[in-house]
């Protein structure tokens, strides 16, 4: 991989080094002269009221040899103090800003690895505060790691969503070359048909979750609040499942109050809907799931719980994650976008979702939403 240039190297940089390169000079001819002028005051105040409370008379030698010594004296004066500042500032100004420019533009160019160590100039424990240049540099590096992150977050996505439709087209195009076979018999080549149905069907889902969740993350589907009776709207969708779980003989124990909230109908549907088709799909034949929803402490809480395989520990804590699926004998079931949107619709609605579980004993998804006061 080729080497992005930094430094001084870095597109635009040669303006910025240039102009840094001459304020880095320890001697600077405008702090020298703000010094002189700063000392010459102070001496001459300070010889004026000294000489004034004196009664002595001087000669006009006295008076030019005392002068032109006090001249060579601020001369000196402001050519220490000059140096001294100038010192204070390269090491104490400068440096830090050069080390933040340099790391700013690494992460303009693509670094997000970058990293800025603390200077720890101290301050009085007396005064409980941070060098400013150090808590700058504790936000930069808190910026380049979420930076990092999002990242590895957009390649990671870029890779799934390839993967995951190349999978259902590789299906299509193998079914449809083995389609144009005309010695195939016809119960064969309906069974190759459903298959390539069932492949266009799951890369539409694909896509449909792609955008449904892109909206979502970028804020451009604003949720529509009103009242409603969330309890009326488990129940509905449950049956939207009936003939899923008949055909797997579920045992379906439900316990729905109805509870009003104010929250956004149609998001939620997608909510309930994944939760219920991940309930039937998880569960063997003849188990069981369980729906409940209570007002709890002034919240609507909604369990989904099934008697399916359960989720180990590691793939618990990254259940809602886009694309991620702890279980891949069902892969061919789903593409791993369904949590992913309950979690952000859940956001949104301004709720939270939590999942317990274990293996061999099934699982039990939790949603809390701000139930509506009467």
């Amino acid at each position: 991989m080729k080497k992005r240039p930094v430094g001084r190297d870095a597109p635009g940089a040669p303006k910025m080094w240039n102009t840094l390169h001459k304020r880095r000079s320890i001697f600077s001819i405008w702090n020298y002269l703000i010094f002189f002028l700063t000392v010459s005051f102070l001496v001459s105040c300070s010889f004026w009221m000294f000489i004034t409370t004196l009664n002595i008379e001087l000669g006009v030698q006295e008076i030019t040899k005392s002068a032109r010594l006090t001249f060579m004296n601020v001369l000196i004066l402001s050519l220490i103090c000059t140096v001294i500042d100038g010192i204070r500032r390269k090491y104490t100004v400068e440096r830090p800003v050069k080390r933040i420019l340099d790391a700013t533009r690494r992460l303009t160019h693509g670094d997000f690895t970058v990293r800025i160590e603390p200077f720890g100039i101290p301050y009085p424990a007396s005064l409980e505060r941070k060098n400013e240049f150090d808590a700058i540099i504790e936000d930069f590096n808190k910026m380049a790691e979420e930076l990092g992150g999002i990242e590895t977050l957009r390649t990671d996505f870029i890779a799934n969503v390839s993967h995951e439709l190349k999978t259902p087209l590789a299906v299509i195009q193998n079914y449809s070359t083995m389609l144009q076979d005309t010695n195939l018999s016809e119960e064969t080549r309906v069974e190759y048909a459903k298959t390539i149905t069932g492949a266009t069907g799951r890369l539409s889902e694909l896509i449909t979750n792609i955008l449904k969740l892109n909206k979502l993350e970028n804020q451009q589907i604003y949720p529509e609040a009103r009242e409603y009776n969330l309890g009326e709207q488990l129940r509905e969708c449950l049956l939207d499942f009936e003939d899923a779980w008949g055909q797997k003989n579920l045992d379906i124990d439900e316990d729905i109050d109805d509870v009003t909230v104010k929250a956004d109908e149609e998001l939620l549907i997608l909510v309930w809907n994944n939760l219920f088709s991940n309930a039937v799909k998880f569960t063997d034949a003849g188990g069981k799931i369980s729906v409940s929803l209570k007002n709890e402490n002034g919240f609507a809480v909604a369990r989904v719980s099934d008697t399916g395989r359960g989720i180990p520990q590691d793939v618990g804590r990254r259940i809602f994650e886009k694309f991620y699926q702890g279980d891949n004998s069902h892969a061919a079931q789903g593409n791993g976008l369904g949590l992913a949107l309950v979690k952000r619709v859940v956001d949104i609605m301004g709720g939270e979702i939590t999942v317990e579980s274990a293996v061999g004993r099934g699982s039990t998804f939790i949603v809390k939403l701000r139930e509506l006061k009467s």
